[in-house]
């Protein structure tokens, strides 16, 4: 991809699955890059150093604003400036709505949500003063369609793309841009530990690919739109999915 050499980016949930795929997918692309999580990310950066990439663990809570300044005040520290910022960093608290609490709501909201606009914030200051930077965020194909027991997952993902929509207007004057991912069922750790008849009888018979995504493949898109290549898409989702939506 263009335009990725040296480049640094900052990766939320970064220690495993799309993140920690994505991480290397960058690192192969010769960036500089910040492993952001509140699981411990020193394996993770082991291996990016180990494939001679410059990388570091921040421990960050995404619930919380100042730990997501600190966060990207370390980056700069570090490696001078925040080019890119994939705030992927989620979880899941899954039920039917009648039996939803508002813990397992109010949980999901704020790292998924509320985590995207405080990560965001932190790193607005220093990319308006570079008067350049990308903003990705992991949304869901959940998040575009619905899905059954996931009321709050999918209003958080589909928060994103009102947020990242709204971003992009305000800011591509300033250099700035704000994209998402809708990734489809990706084979991550969370997706694995589905029992495999329910897993290919319930979701994997729906994508007409006729397999899962690969977290690899997740993490080609964000390179994507982080790249020179896709400088003039901005404020745009992009499916990666098999065709399970159509």
């Amino acid at each position: 991809m263009r335009g990725l050499k040296d480049k640094v980016v900052v990766i939320t949930g970064g220690a495993g699955g799309i993140g920690k795929a994505s991480a290397l997918r960058f690192a192969e692309e010769g960036a500089k890059v910040v492993i952001a999580d509140f699981a411990d990310g020193g394996e993770t950066v082991a291996q990016l150093k180990a494939k001679g990439a410059q990388a570091i663990y921040v421990k960050v809570d995404v619930t919380n604003l100042e730990s997501c300044q600190q966060m990207i005040a370390t980056a700069k520290e570090t490696f001078g400036r925040v080019d890119v910022l994939i705030n992927n960093a989620g979880i899941t608290k899954d039920a039917m709505m009648k039996k939803m609490a508002k813990e397992a709501w109010d949980a999901v909201i704020a790292v998924n949500l509320t985590g995207v606009f405080n990560c965001t914030s932190a790193a607005l200051p220093v990319m308006l003063e570079q008067q350049d930077g990308v903003v990705l965020t992991t949304s869901s194909i959940v998040g575009l369609y619905g899905n059954l027991g996931q009321t709050n997952y999918a209003a958080t993902k589909w928060g994103v793309i009102g947020m990242t929509k709204s971003w992009a207007k305000e800011m591509a004057k300033n250099g700035l841009r704000f994209n998402c991912v809708a990734p489809g069922f990706t084979g991550t750790e969370m997706v694995r530990k589905i029992p495999a008849q329910v897993l290919q009888e319930k979701i994997i018979v729906k994508i007409p690919a006729g397999r899962l995504a690969e977290p690899e493949e997740i993490a080609a898109a964000f390179a994507f739109l982080a790249s020179d290549d896709a400088k003039y898409i901005n404020g745009a989702v992009l499916s990666v999915d098999g065709a399970c939506t159509i």
